[in-house]
């Protein structure tokens, strides 16, 4: 997958940035794999489309919740189907750094 590939290099890279280089380089991570992964069903600016629900004023700890809970395969409502293939693959960093993206950016 793309995105694992990009997160591996991410990280290669961040081993030896300043902590503040990291953070800009995990949040242009998560855009980037948000605009290629959710963008689609949450919109570009995280209000929802159609059937799918808007992301916007969730905190981190919401998003990362949800995040777990479909990445774990557990379907927790309407749309599961469609979160849990997206999700399975996502590591521990990759969930906190989209949900600190979405949190902080669809206020």
């Amino acid at each position: 997958m793309k995105s694992r590939l990009f997160a591996a290099s991410c990280a290669v890279l961040l081993a030896g940035l300043h902590p503040a280089s990291a953070d800009t380089t995990n949040t242009a991570m998560a855009a980037d794999m948000y605009a290629a992964s959710c963008s689609a069903c949450h919109g570009r600016t995280g209000r929802g489309v159609s059937v799918y629900p808007s992301l916007q004023n969730r905190s981190v700890e919401y998003l990362v919740e949800k995040l777990e809970i479909y990445r774990a395969g557990e379907a927790i409502g309407p749309n599961s189907g469609l979160m849990i293939p997206n999700a399975r693959d996502l590591s521990d960093d990759e969930i906190a750094a989209l949900s600190e993206f979405m949190s902080s950016t669809f206020r």
